[in-house]
């Protein structure tokens, strides 16, 4: 008569025994879906901000050419941003 009771108590510790391993998973996953969420945010955050970056050297790089500043070349220039060769002024001998 022991052996009767034995397997639904096997049974029933091993359906207890799934059920915690499916809410630690369940609970990793969640861990997962937050830290790729975030990081998510992070690239459309990053891209956003990529083109006001663009525009904020190309006004600066204009400036420094238009005002021949010598420092904010420098500036820039440590800064990876190179503004080539100095063009030649409009209207310039033919």
């Amino acid at each position: 008569m022991l052996k009767g009771n034995i397997i639904p108590t096997i049974l029933a510790v091993l359906t207890l025994l799934l059920v915690v391993v499916d809410i630690v998973l369940a609970l990793g996953n969640q861990t997962l879906q937050t830290e790729v969420s975030e990081r998510q945010q992070f690239i459309t955050q990053s891209i956003q901000l990529e083109a006001l970056n663009r525009q904020v050297i190309s006004v600066l790089a204009n400036m420094a050419v238009k005002t021949n500043d010598e420092q904010l070349k420098s500036l820039l220039a440590s800064s990876g941003v190179n503004l080539g060769p100095n063009p030649e002024p409009a209207g310039g001998s033919k």
